[in-house]
């Protein structure tokens, strides 16, 4: 056996200071950031307009059913195509999606016509359920007036989501990715179609995916009542465009608040896990608490008057403010999930498995809620409904962390595991990088 034999598994890599190498974990995470902010940030601000940015939401909402109907589907499956393609081929096949349902929405401002846009939405959906499986399998194998929109915003969507399939195709596989103390980061050959399946089957029966179940199908339940009946009922379109601006800005805040909780605020994972879920639950509680108060001012029989910035005084004050905080609340969320997912694992090939079944019973949850808001039932029962599944979740996760979630390793113990590093990169792989002697 050769002397690389030997000590496969067990040679780390010696790299450069530098945290912005090409193959550091550091960059390949910006560079998925990028490509999730040029496509799935893109969607996301034009949904948050409520309606896709027309006066009449039905268009908006049958695409949203048939987008999340096939990522449903799609969602699940994509942790093994994921597996079977890696990680270009299937963010630039997911990338493209995008673009077509901004264009939809550009055909439907002239034509008025839904097919296009349902169609698209139902492509989208497949896209989306490959491209978050792949993002889930990266981002958690790394760490230690009454108007239209004009068709200039559709045409900036379509380029940005362009943009974000251009940039997908510079994601090194996890394999090629190291870590700055010289191991790579996860050790991954690429799956077949036949254990793909019998894999993504055994998902359904898999205890652990049985108690994320409720949290995954909330975790995007709520979209069409805060798009469409918080945003999109109260306030007029200038003010709508707005509120995203800081919708997705306290989703910046929240990641960062709570990442800090769930990673670096305790010395054991399994405190700061159940410390982070306590967290979300109290703040979760309190905004949906807020939302329950506005809520009563106004239906869909009594609508409420429409608020704008500059011209409603104190009166916009209070809805902004719960809007900002169900954007923060959805950050926290959504990053709770993913560090329980992440600390299920280790490998890409699992997590990858294991996220594309989050995204696809959340998606479920999406289509469902798209059409309940499209046949206008109650506000009211919109928000409770909402409150009580994600209130639901949290004592889930806390079993779900208590049971399956250990402790890191210490070093030595660490050294010692079956569960090392890859074996170097060949010589020359990657510039400026030499092997241990």
């Amino acid at each position: 056996m050769s002397k690389r034999g030997e000590s496969a598994g067990k040679q780390q890599m010696v790299v450069g200071k530098s945290r912005f190498r090409y193959n550091s974990p550091l960059v390949q995470v910006c560079l998925i950031g990028l490509v999730c902010f040029c496509c799935p940030g893109m969607f996301n601000a034009l949904s948050g307009m409520g309606g896709g940015g027309q006066v009449d939401t039905t268009a908006a909402n049958n695409a949203n059913t048939a987008l999340y109907t096939t990522f449903t589907i799609f969602g699940i499956l994509g942790g093994g195509i994921y597996n079977i393609l890696g990680p270009q081929v299937t963010l630039i096949s997911a990338c493209s999606t995008y673009v077509l349902y901004a264009g939809s929405f550009l055909y439907y401002n002239h034509h008025k016509h839904q097919a296009f846009a349902i169609a698209a939405g139902a492509i989208l959906g497949i896209g989306a359920g490959l491209l978050w499986a792949a993002e889930g399998a990266i981002m958690t194998s790394y760490p230690p007036p009454n108007r239209k929109v004009n068709d200039g915003t559709y045409i900036g969507f379509m380029c940005f989501m362009s943009a974000g399939a251009l940039l997908s195709l510079v994601i090194l596989p996890p394999g090629r990715v190291i870590r700055d103390d010289g191991t790579h980061c996860t050790n991954i050959e690429y799956s077949n179609v036949s254990t793909e399946i019998t894999q993504v089957l055994k998902l359904f029966s898999n205890w652990k995916m049985l108690l994320i179940f409720p949290a995954s199908w909330a975790s995007n339940f709520f979209y069409s009542y805060q798009f469409n009946n918080v945003n999109g009922l109260q306030f007029n379109l200038r003010t709508r465009g707005l509120n995203n601006v800081f919708y997705w800005g306290a989703q910046m805040l929240g990641s960062v608040g709570i990442g800090y909780i769930f990673d670096f605020s305790f010395p054991t994972r399994r405190k700061r896990g159940f410390v982070g879920i306590v967290v979300v639950a109290l703040l979760g509680s309190a905004i949906w608490a807020g939302g329950l108060a506005n809520q009563l001012n106004y239906s869909h029989d009594k609508p409420p008057a429409k608020l704008d910035f500059k011209n409603s005084g104190s009166d916009f004050a209070g809805p902004f403010v719960l809007y900002f905080c169900y954007g923060l609340l959805d950050a926290m969320f959504q990053s709770m999930v993913y560090w329980v997912i992440g600390a299920l694992a280790d490998d890409s090939e699992t997590l990858s498995r294991y996220s594309g079944f989050y995204k696809g019973v959340q998606s479920a949850g999406a289509a469902v809620a798209w059409q309940v808001d499209t046949h206008k039932v109650p506000l009211l029962s919109q928000l409770v409904v909402n409150w009580s599944l994600t209130t639901i979740s949290y004592p889930l996760l806390v079993i779900l962390v208590l049971l399956a979630v250990k402790d890191e390793k210490s070093p030595e113990e660490s050294t010692n595991s079956k569960e090392v590093a890859l074996p170097p990169a060949d010589d020359g792989a990657v510039g400026g990088l030499t092997k241990l002697s």
